[in-house]
């Protein structure tokens, strides 16, 4: 029986030993709450010996008014035999602050099946729980500055599934965030934007190395939408290579910079092409008819007397002119001509792969049509005008589109010379 009772005495000793061991807080209570065990760390916690534990209830060492949660779940083991697994916060009035902790509570039972009390385990979480809310903090500030970055941002992996969108990629796409992230953009976009978005990160998948990239999309309402993006590897162990995408809208400054363009290449008057435009133009064609043989005409067109059109009826009326007589030329063109306002009352036709006879017929035609032009206005009556033009095609002697282009205003001013509204070849 001595032996007996030794090896009890023995189990106890190595059982408490290894309970004083854990850094957990094991303790047991009693059906009126008041403890029947614990361990070493909680013994520290409360800074108590354990004669000033056993037998005494929570009041004597948390504040209850600010540990309710500890009161609930005791509650719940205790009167309804429920296992509780929970968060408490509790006030520990040893250490004067607060402590969280991870519980287990189960209920302990009398043979007969009855509650007799309850044992416990927590552990204390506060530095994982300041981890969380560190992280929390940091994933709200992240995303609080990535959804008011005035650019599309998001992540992909090589498989073109979405990892992660702002707020501005899923409004272009016209959904949350979070229906976006986890599918393929063949499943967000129609197939041909998905195709063609898909070009420029293979390139980054296929050189692991950053890309700057100009990009253009057209939506379903045939709006056309223009992007710079900076595509970057974004690589993390044992997952799919991915990227990282900031694509900026440039739409804007792309229709600005066309509208620039446009302005230095046209005529604001008469809309048509300015003579800088017409001189570029017309040595790419002359070169060309030079490379292959092919042939090529030039008409220079005076709009007659028209300073005395200025005189008699003001620069309005002539402004009025100039832009008649501009769209009517238009009116005379094929698409691949080039037509242009060279200054003053003066403008150019290049006629690519038109020969002498041909541009011949079509500058009598011109000529007839500016003929029959009547312009009215705010002016007191109406103005008739007439054109000179001076025409001029290419030959194997030229040395240079000036060559030819000069011999064109050498007939203009011989058909201004012998009569005026006259055409004249050289």
């Amino acid at each position: 029986m001595n032996k007996e009772n030794n090896t009890i005495s023995t189990f106890d000793s190595i059982k408490n030993e290894v309970l004083d061991s854990i850094d957990s807080f094991i303790y047991a209570k009693d059906l009126s709450g008041k403890y029947t065990y614990a361990n070493q760390a909680l013994l520290d916690l409360f800074e108590k010996k354990l004669a000033d534990v056993i037998g005494f209830d929570d009041s004597h060492f948390y504040d209850l008014v600010l540990s309710k949660q500890l009161q609930i779940n005791d509650d719940l083991v205790m009167n309804k035999g429920i296992r509780v697994e929970s968060e408490e916060k509790n006030f520990i009035k040893a250490k004067n602050e607060i402590r969280i902790y991870k519980v287990i509570k189960k209920p302990l039972y009398k043979s007969d099946g009855s509650v007799d009390g309850m044992s416990g385990i927590s552990t204390e979480i506060i530095i994982e729980k300041k981890l969380q809310e560190q992280v929390s903090n940091q994933s709200y500030l992240l995303d609080t500055m990535l959804n008011n970055i005035d650019a599309h941002i998001y992540v992909k992996d090589c498989e073109r599934t979405f990892l992660y969108v702002n707020s501005r990629v899923a409004e272009l796409f016209g959904d949350k965030a979070e229906n976006i992230i986890g599918k393929k953009d063949t499943d967000i976009l129609p197939k041909e934007i998905a195709e063609h978005f898909y070009q420029s990160d293979k390139q980054v998948f296929e050189t692991n190395k950053k890309q700057v990239i100009e990009e253009t999309a057209h939506s379903e309402d045939g709006d056309t939408f223009h992007y710079i993006s900076t595509k970057i590897p974004f690589n993390q162990p044992d997952k799919l290579p991915a990227l990282i995408g900031f694509s900026s809208d440039v739409t804007e400054l792309y229709k600005l910079k066309e509208e620039f363009k446009k302005l230095a290449n046209t005529d604001p008057l008469t809309n048509l092409y300015n003579r800088r435009f017409f001189t570029e133009q017309a040595e790419k064609e002359y070169h060309r008819a030079k490379r292959y043989s092919l042939s090529l005409t030039i008409f220079t067109i005076d709009i007659d007397h028209f300073k005395s059109i200025n005189d008699k009826f003001g620069h309005p009326a002539g402004d009025q002119v100039l832009i008649e007589v501009a769209k009517q030329l238009k009116a005379s063109l094929r698409q691949t001509d080039i037509l242009a306002r060279i200054g003053g009352e003066e403008f150019s036709i290049l006629l690519p792969e038109t020969s002498a006879q041909a541009a011949m017929v079509l500058a009598e035609r011109i000529r007839n049509e500016q003929n029959k032009l009547t312009i009215m206005g705010d002016w007191q009556g109406e103005i008739k005008l007439s054109v000179s033009i001076g025409v001029s095609s290419i030959i194997s002697n030229d040395e240079s589109f000036d060559t030819m282009f000069s011999r064109a205003d050498k007939a203009l001013y011989q058909a201004k010379n012998y009569s005026r509204n006259k055409v004249m070849y050289l």
